[in-house]
């Protein structure tokens, strides 16, 4: 009888995905519930056939020369993998293996959250309550934005930001997008394109990012491209904190150049830029765009769907590398 692969599982995850795992592999766990330094990795890596892993492990360059030769593929629990270094993966001869599709209607409902709790200033109504400093109703108070015939640019029309642009139309938002290729008329459905992002910025009331997180979009919304906002502008990004100039975004929040921002992902994160916190205007989730029991238990299923495959010499649903 064929023995399972060893698995080395750097986090706990949703309850279905933990019984697979203990019914089809030989697991390995994490004892912690964080992300594993590159150190750690080797240690616990050892004998091990392949990785569970997750955004926040460090499979950069160095974390990938830390494992064991005798893992072979990485999947991670995340459709991004920014965190993984897929040209050193690619050079050691390690599978990589990603979860898409199943998380995009979790992460767009929070977008649409985002949009709502920033433009209607809900941070700033919870903590009054909870400070015990509402007096009663006034026509004045904590005044916000509608979404209602606000023009959203989207950058990045792909699957989440389609799905975006589809709870958003039920809201009467006009819809613009940027992205490297134009949709068909009928994915479009009665969106604008716009060729390049400066003429996207310049038109969205509401800006939501859905980029990937690579060289060419570090810090993609500067204070040069903050100012072709126009005015009063609502800033979302549930892609990658790194797509994002913290100080700029800072700065013109400090200043209203941006009404407000609704913010899942930090650059740094779990380390957020603490001028953030102090900011009223400023709507924090910690990194919640996938967090429905629905979207984590598919993505881990998916990501056991990739190894499993691998194993058995199919060509996984979802392979990066």
């Amino acid at each position: 009888m064929q023995s399972k692969p060893r698995l080395l599982v750097t986090r706990r995850f949703p309850g279905a995905v933990m019984e697979r795992i203990g019914r089809d592999y030989q697991a390995r766990h994490n004892p912690g519930d964080r992300g594993l330094t590159a150190e750690e990795l080797g240690e616990l890596g050892r004998g091990c056939d392949a990785l569970l892993c997750a955004p926040g492990d460090a499979l950069d360059a160095r974390g990938i020369a830390a494992l064991p030769a005798s893992v072979r593929a990485l999947a991670t629990f995340s459709v991004g993998y920014d965190h993984i270094d897929v040209e050193a993966a690619r050079t050691r001869g390690l599978a990589v293996f990603n979860t898409p599709d199943v998380l995009t209607d979790a992460t767009a409902e929070i977008a649409l959250l985002l949009m709502l709790g920033a433009s209607r200033r809900a941070w700033e109504g919870q903590r009054m309550l909870r400070a015990g400093d509402w007096t009663g109703w006034t026509p004045t108070q904590l005044l916000g934005r509608g979404l209602s015939s606000k023009r959203l640019g989207i950058l990045g029309m792909g699957r989440i930001g389609q799905a975006v642009a589809r709870r958003a139309r039920g809201f009467g938002v006009e819809i613009h997008y940027c992205n490297r290729n134009r949709l068909p008329a009928e994915r479009e459905a009665g969106a604008t394109y716009h060729a390049a992002p400066e003429s996207l910025l310049g038109v969205s009331q509401i800006f939501s990012l859905h980029c990937p997180a690579t060289p060419e979009t570090q810090r993609f919304l500067d204070r040069e491209r903050i100012a072709l906002l126009p005015p009063d502008p609502i800033v979302i990004n549930t892609a990658r904190g790194a797509v994002v100039d913290d100080a700029a975004l800072i700065e013109a929040l400090r200043s209203g150049r941006v009404a407000a921002a609704g913010l899942d992902v930090f650059e740094d994160e779990p380390d957020v830029n603490p001028d953030y916190l102090s900011l009223p205007n400023a709507y924090l989730l910690p990194h919640l765009g996938s967090a429905t029991v629905e979207a984590r238990n598919a993505m881990g299923l998916l990501a056991l769907d990739n190894l499993d495959a691998f194993f058995a010499g199919r060509e996984p649903p979802a392979r990066v590398v």
